[in-house]
Parts: C-alpha cells; sequence; structure tokens
C-alpha cells in the first residue's frame, strides 16, 4: 500500500476509466467549462505566480492559468492518471507553452519543494483522498506562508441536479446498490461544508471560506449526454457493476428523465459546488 493510502484512487485513474476521461476529453471540458471558469475567477491568479493545479486531468485549468501568469510566472500540474496526463503533454506542446510543468505524482504524498507555490487550485480534484487532513497538510507544505488555496468541489448529489436527475431515474433499475458513504473518497465527499472546513483546520490553512455557487454543466444533445452520464460520475460506475438488461433500462430511465431538460442547444443543467478558499 502506498504511503498515502490512495491505492484505489491511483489504480482507478490510471486504468479503463483515466483511457476513457483521457479519450472524451475535449466532451469533459465542454461539460465543465462554466465549472472551470468559476474557479478561476474565484481563485485570482496573478501575473507572475507560481501555481500548483491539483488533479489537473487534461490540462484545461492548467493551460488557462498558463495565460493568466504569463509573463514571468509558472504553473505545475499535478495529477495520479498517466493518460490524461499524456493528453495535457500533447496540448501543453501544441500550444507552444512554455511555462508549464506536468508531474504524474500522488499529491497527499509527494515531496513538494518548501514554498514552491503563490497558489493552488483545483477545478473537482480534491475529493478523492483517503486521508484528506494528511493530504491537505503535504499540500501546504509546498505553499509559501500566506499563499491561497482555491478548489471547487460538489456540494451533496441531491444539491448537483445534472447528476442527481438521471440517477434518481436510473436507481430503481439497480436495486443491488449498496448505501454510500457520503464521507468516501469521491465526487461527493466534501458535499457538507463542516467537514470540509475541519478539514482544511486540522491540515493547517487558516482564512476559510466557504462560499455556494451552481454553474451549469452543457451536455450538448441528449444522446451525448446520456452517453456521458452512463460512462462517468456516480450513474456511470453503478451502471458498470450491473448486468446489461440493467444496464439498458437505467440508461433509457436517465434518458426518459432528461427528456424535459431538451433545448433548443442542448441539455444545460445546474451543478451545485462549493468555491472553497483558504490562506497556508
Amino acid at each position: 500500500m502506498s504511503e498515502s493510502g490512495n491505492d484505489m484512487q491511483i489504480e482507478f485513474w490510471q486504468g479503463d476509466v483515466g483511457r476513457r476521461w483521457a479519450d472524451n476529453h475535449a466532451r469533459t471540458d465542454s461539460v465543465l467549462r462554466e465549472i472551470g471558469e468559476k474557479l478561476l475567477g474565484f481563485a485570482g491568479v496573478q501575473g507572475g505566480e507560481r501555481v500548483l493545479d491539483l488533479g489537473c486531468g487534461a490540462g484545461a485549468t492548467t493551460l488557462a492559468c498558463a495565460d493568466l501568469v504569463a509573463p514571468g510566472g509558472s504553473v505545475v500540474g499535478l495529477d495520479v492518471s498517466e493518460p490524461l496526463l499524456d493528453v495535457a503533454r500533447r496540448r501543453v506542446a501544441e500550444a507552444g507553452v512554455a511555462n508549464v510543468e506536468l508531474v504524474l505524482a500522488d499529491a497527499a504524498a509527494h515531496a513538494f519543494a518548501p514554498v514552491a507555490f503563490d497558489r493552488v487550485i483545483s477545478r473537482l480534484g480534491v475529493m478523492f483522498f483517503a486521508d484528506p487532513p494528511a493530504a491537505f497538510a503535504n499540500i501546504r507544505r509546498g505553499m509559501r506562508p500566506g499563499a491561497r488555496l482555491a478548489f471547487v468541489c460538489f456540494r451533496t448529489l441531491a444539491e448537483c441536479p445534472w447528476f442527481a436527475l438521471p440517477w434518481g431515474a436510473a436507481k430503481a433499475h439497480l436495486p443491488d446498490l449498496p448505501t454510500p458513504d457520503p464521507d468516501a473518497p469521491g465526487p461527493f465527499a466534501f458535499g457538507r461544508p463542516e467537514r470540509v472546513r475541519g478539514i482544511l483546520d486540522a491540515a493547517g490553512f487558516g482564512d476559510v471560506t466557504i462560499e455556494p455557487a451552481d454553474p451549469m454543466m452543457h451536455g450538448g444533445d441528449l444522446e451525448k449526454t446520456v452517453e456521458f452520464l452512463v460512462h462517468f460520475g456516480p450513474l456511470g460506475r453503478a451502471v458498470a457493476e450491473a448486468s446489461e438488461d440493467r444496464r439498458r433500462a437505467a440508461g433509457d430511465a436517465a434518458r426518459a428523465a432528461l427528456v424535459p431538460h431538451v433545448g433548443a442547444d442542448g441539455i444545460h443543467l445546474p451543478a451545485g459546488v462549493w468555491l472553497v478558499g483558504a490562506r497556508a
């Protein structure tokens, strides 16, 4: 077992799931575009800063930060998924960006250089640690005193219609689903703000702020949205473990639930998130 205890998540993102996200990175970036914009507006990245992008994935927020910190600043994009980092490396090379470094590492255990970063950001990349206080304490060791942490994470499933609506319709066809532990590593592990505050307090951060936001997630047409939802997120994981008949029935139910939300330019549903800030 790794020092951080994150073996299951690392294996998850290094395997088929990571490859699937890498293959669909353009679509994922489109779905998450407004969430990323909310994060960057909240984070307040400045020119000349040294920024760490946690869970950088295929590099969308890393590349955006590279523009914001230029000239004179730099960005390190860190992720546990080699397939996603391969995409990020290609995108950085194609863009001709020279102030980005991409690192394959587990943020919970990586030996960060002391006081290396002026700012740390993450778009939906910090909810998967086995021991969140220890992970954030390790991250803080790489931040200069007073450096700002800014991340976006999902609120509870019930507060995120993009996931809750199809999930509620599909789960009747997935009767063997166990009741999830709301605090277990996963998309909604930081749904309770009091838990998030406790984690950051325990990790040594101060000036913690937690603000709700409801950016839209943009799914495109109905079939593409259903395809996305049954491959990614909580519904995707549940469907993957079901029989073929149940997968088909769950997908049909999710599709029916989304039909009333189809507009002229596709499906757009809100994602309840927290914008979380803190100081090292």
